[in-house]
Order: structure tokens, then sequence, then C-alpha cells
């Protein structure tokens, strides 16, 4: 099998605006802050299984508050 290579997935707090989307579409990655609806990063280097949920939750964030990059 190949190696499927490592992803680490970074946010800017001060760049987010709320919407919650990464939370909603990939919650073993990504929560919110119960006070300001801000996005709090649970996993910065996910496992393979998640790396097309991280990929498209960069892709939603309407902010550009999520970046993705692979190794």
């Amino acid at each position: 099998m190949s190696d499927p290579g490592r992803l680490t997935v970074s946010v800017d707090t001060t760049a987010c605006c709320a919407m919650g989307r990464c939370a909603a579409t990939e919650p073993d990655i990504f929560g919110q802050d119960p006070d300001t609806g801000t996005v709090v990063l649970l996993d910065p280097t996910p496992p393979p299984a998640l790396h097309e949920g991280a990929r498209l939750c960069a892709d939603l964030c309407p902010c550009g508050a999520i970046t993705v990059t692979e190794n």
C-alpha cells in the first residue's frame, strides 16, 4: 500500500467569521469556541481517513481561515 502522506491543518482564528461549516462538516478535526463561535482546531495532523474532509473544510471556509498543507 502506498503512503498517503502527512497532512497538516492550521487555522487563523483572527480570520474566522464563526460560520461553523468546518465543525459541522468534520467534527473530528474542528470545533467551535462556545463563547465566540470561532474555530477550534482539535486535530492538526488528522489520520488519512479524515484528509478529504479537511480539504473540503478548507474549500468551504468563507473566510479562508483554514489552511491544509500536504507533505
